[in-house]
């Protein structure tokens, strides 16, 4: 027989709402904020193109790179205006989500 996990209570905006403490809920990992002066890759594929070097200067939504995941072709835009401090990746490379691109000044 298994046993039920504890139930919790949780007020949100003056409502209660129960729940359950499970372990899933334990090993969940916190929340980071995305760093805006790091591009990270957002889905695994291949870097076909590379637009920009180092010390070059960029304003958002600008192509950066281009990125080959499932048969297409996708543009990598940069999230802000600024200058690109280092590029971490080389043409052919592969990359998997979560994978740093590009560090920005």
């Amino acid at each position: 027989m298994t046993e039920n996990p504890p139930l919790k209570s949780l007020e949100i905006n003056d409502r209660v709402y129960e729940t359950f403490h499970t372990r899933k809920y334990e090993r969940r990992r916190p929340y980071v904020a995305p760093d805006p002066k790091k591009l990270r890759c957002v889905i695994p594929g291949v870097i076909l193109k590379i637009h920009v070097h180092a010390s070059k200067k960029v304003m958002r939504g600008e192509p950066v790179m281009v990125l080959e995941a499932m048969k297409m072709q996708n543009d990598i835009l940069s999230p802000v205006d600024g200058r690109v401090k280092t590029v971490l990746v080389t043409s052919g490379q592969m990359v998997m989500k979560g994978d740093l691109l590009i560090e920005y000044e």
